[in-house]
């Protein structure tokens, strides 16, 4: 399989740029991102000499390779992508090459992807791990470069929640269900039963050989969207990592699939998007019931 790899520079250098440029870059088909760490910028090894006039502007610069299957790859929706870019005051320039032959999962598998102990009682590992910490929740995974690993906020903040929370014999739906380790891990937190839903047929794929791996009965994945709901359920809890647009469009598909007295966990947009999608959720018949927030990156609890 054929790959495209792109070095993109974004500037300022912050979390934020990177995480929101993942996002929007992953929904036009980029699969694979491979984040350079902040103490070890590119620009600022390249640049040795403090007096040289752009060492400034080097400083406040990252860099993080992306990639893309060869035969996905449109190059105007990529330009209106960039256009679009939701942060104010970013510059964001790339470059373009062909990937070397190889498997850019598996590269980055065994290089990056490392255990993640998520509050000192669950630890997601992957399958080619052999030092993995004990906690009180085991979940193997088959990870790919994705949001779905657990390591980023909302996933966390997710995970969080569904360990805090008593959710013995509910019903479950997990919307945009990645990797489906949310709903792996409602199961194992005493879950009647979980359905995952995905829009990616790949994902799809990659959530059942999850919870094989993790010898779970009574979860169920799905392609298809919010549309897809009609007759699905009633969910005491329902689960949405996905992002603010998606969010505030499919609240109508949630909301009449809930039990009355039923709950929802949304993440995956910024503390500054909250009053926008609390009134949202009002309209839509729902409470809040609390919010939290890590680096920037929202949760909320609302209730039917």
């Amino acid at each position: 399989m054929q790959y495209l790899e792109f070095t993109f520079t974004t500037r300022p250098a912050t979390e934020a740029v990177q995480d929101v440029l993942s996002a929007v870059l992953a929904e036009i088909g980029f699969d694979s991102f491979v984040h350079t760490d902040e103490l070890d910028r590119p620009a600022v090894a390249h640049c040795a000499n403090p007096e040289d006039p752009t060492f400034e502007e080097k400083l406040d610069e990252d860099h993080f390779q992306c990639y893309i299957q060869k035969a996905l790859f449109d190059q105007t929706a990529l330009d209106q992508t960039l256009a679009a870019f939701p942060l104010p005051d970013v510059e964001i320039t790339y470059t373009m090459q062909e990937a070397e032959d190889k498997d850019w999962n598996e590269e980055w598998e065994k290089n990056y992807f490392k255990p993640l102990v998520v509050d000192g009682r669950c630890v997601i590992a992957s399958t080619f791990h052999t030092d993995v910490p004990k906690a009180e929740y085991s979940i193997t995974i088959n990870p790919q470069m994705s949001f779905g690993t657990g390591h980023h906020a909302t996933t966390s903040q997710m995970i969080s929640r569904l360990l805090n929370d008593d959710i013995t014999g509910l019903e479950v739906l997990d919307m945009g269900c990645g990797t489906s380790i949310l709903a792996i891990l409602a199961r194992m937190r005493g879950a009647k039963h979980c359905l995952g839903i995905d829009v990616d047929e790949w994902c799809v794929k990659n959530s059942r050989e999850n919870i094989g791996l993790n010898h779970l009965d009574h979860i169920d994945v799905e392609l298809g969207d919010a549309s897809s709901l009609a007759d699905k359920g009633p969910f005491d809890l329902v689960i949405a990592n996905i992002n603010l647009g998606i969010l505030l469009n499919d609240l109508k598909y949630y909301v009449p699939r809930m039990k009355q007295g039923g709950f929802i966990y949304m993440s995956g947009f910024y503390d500054t998007d909250i009053p926008q999608l609390v009134a949202e959720a009002q309209k839509q018949g729902l409470t809040l019931v609390d919010e939290h927030v890590l680096d920037g990156w929202a949760c909320l609890k609302l209730q039917k």
